[in-house]
């Protein structure tokens, strides 16, 4: 489970997280704004006890959880209604293996689920309460969004900036050392660029075309597609590069260093998250902007 969001709906505060990255609503935040915090176990207990809600979340999960344990749901579906029947999120998910709601302790405790189960216990709570909270949530997204971009955008002005440091080495090291025409100046370039292709992506900028036609033709490249951790390790490699250009290093030598410093860094920014400092940015923006959009 990631770190806690905010949105804010008629003055409560609903947590949402993030797993698998899938986005999950606190649906014990929404219970509380409905009947206070001593209540709002037993209103999500009432709520998942009902027939209509367990053949809803049956379906769901028959959807998207291939392990859903259908037996154990027929044998909830069966016994819904019934007057001894009592249900609790977390024994549904641990009966029927569902993934759909989940039960949190610590803190921020609680039950959360599904952004699509949470509308549904919005509407249970009240119509009106699930407009607002799918209001909120959709304002929540496109401002996450513009964060990734916002991220994602920096990440490739920085790999461009460090483009032309390369391009300077490759200009002041290589082609003073080399016969060429004007006209043929460009090659040199586009080598040192798929040098550092292929030591990320494993394919030159020809492969990726060839691969991808509907993309080239609108001028669209590898690197227009490259994720943000690739584009930090693209910038960083290019920076090396440079500086072996400059030590005039051997070309297959320099390939071995920038694939290993590539394959490293990738696996380290995918596995550990290191843009923390980055998000944490982004973090602070959406804080403002939710504070300026309550004021």
């Amino acid at each position: 489970m990631s770190a806690i969001k905010t949105i804010d709906i008629q003055d409560a505060i609903i947590s949402i997280t993030k797993i698998e990255e899938e986005d999950y609503i606190c649906l014990t935040d929404m219970a509380k704004a409905r009947e206070g915090d001593s209540r709002a176990a037993d209103v999500i207990k009432n709520w998942i006890r009902t027939r209509t809600t367990i053949e809803f979340l049956g379906t769901w999960e028959t959807m998207y959880n291939p392990n859903f344990k259908v037996t154990e749901f027929d044998h909830f579906k069966m016994e819904a209604g019934l007057p001894t029947f009592v249900l609790s999120p977390k024994q549904w998910a641990e009966k029927t293996g569902a993934i759909g709601i989940i039960s949190k302790s610590g803190r921020y405790g609680g039950t959360y689920a599904h952004r699509d189960i949470a509308f549904e216990f919005g509407a249970a709570i009240s119509p009106t309460f699930k407009l607002y909270l799918i209001k909120e949530y959709q304002r929540y997204k496109e401002i996450e969004s513009n964060q990734y971009n916002l991220e994602w955008n920096v990440k490739r002005l920085l790999s461009k900036a460090n483009y032309h440091i390369q391009t300077d080495a490759v200009q002041k090291h290589i082609l003073p050392e080399r016969n060429y025409t004007k006209d043929r100046e460009w090659l040199f370039y586009a080598e040192e660029a798929d040098l550092l292709n292929v030591a990320l992506f494993n394919c030159t900028a020809k492969d990726w075309r060839e691969l991808n036609p509907e993309h080239a033709k609108k001028n669209l490249n590898i690197r227009d597609f490259a994720s943000i951790n690739e584009l930090a390790v693209l910038s960083n490699i290019e920076s090396l590069n440079a500086e072996l250009i400059k030590k005039r290093t051997e070309k297959a030598d320099r390939f071995i260093q920038l694939r290993e410093m590539a394959v490293y860094q990738l696996e380290i920014l995918d596995k550990k998250d290191a843009l923390k400092a980055m998000r944490k940015l982004a973090d602070d923006v959406y804080i403002e902007q939710q504070k300026k959009l309550n004021q």
